[in-house]
């Protein structure tokens, strides 16, 4: 599996930023689907990378710089993990750890010293949230710009040592 840097705008990974909303929409009202288009994860604090198996387009994540939530130490860089997805044709394969675990170590070498999400509530992100929690993310309440939604668990973990 090679991950790497991608552009939101290369079809395979425009095609998948796609399927990702429109299952987003399946699960959650609109009001409550809070995954970036292929706009927004083109923007600067924005880094997307993808994962591919023998070419084929396998999964994304995306990392959002973030300031850091109210009362922190000002010095402290916080993180924003986005449009995680993996291709239907590449569930449980390992992808979507490889993917998050990814993340984590760059956020940790951007100096990020703690982590942020926000997944559904719903029993079809079950799978999402017991990765999270595998990799030592814990619930939280609402963080950023977020408000309380019932579509929504909010998630973090600190990334020091």
């Amino acid at each position: 599996m090679l991950i790497a840097v991608d552009s939101p705008h290369a079809p395979d990974v425009r095609a998948l930023i796609e399927r990702h909303l429109s299952g987003m929409l399946e699960f959650s009202p609109p009001e409550s689907v809070h995954a970036l288009a292929s706009e927004a994860l083109a923007e600067e604090s924005v880094t997307l990378w993808s994962a591919r198996i023998d070419g084929h387009l396998a999964g994304l994540a995306a990392l959002r710089a973030m300031p850091a939530e109210a009362g922190a130490p000002t010095a402290e860089l916080h993180g924003e993990i986005k449009s995680m997805r993996v291709a239907d044709g590449f569930l449980r394969l390992g992808v979507g750890r490889a993917l998050l675990q990814h993340v984590m170590a760059e956020a940790r070498g951007r100096g990020i010293t703690r982590l942020w999400l926000e997944t559904g509530s719903t029993p079809d992100f079950t799978a999402a949230r017991v990765l999270y929690a595998s990799e030592g993310f814990d619930e939280c309440g609402p963080f950023g710009s977020y408000a309380p939604d019932p579509f929504s668990v909010f998630m973090t973990r600190s990334l020091e040592p």
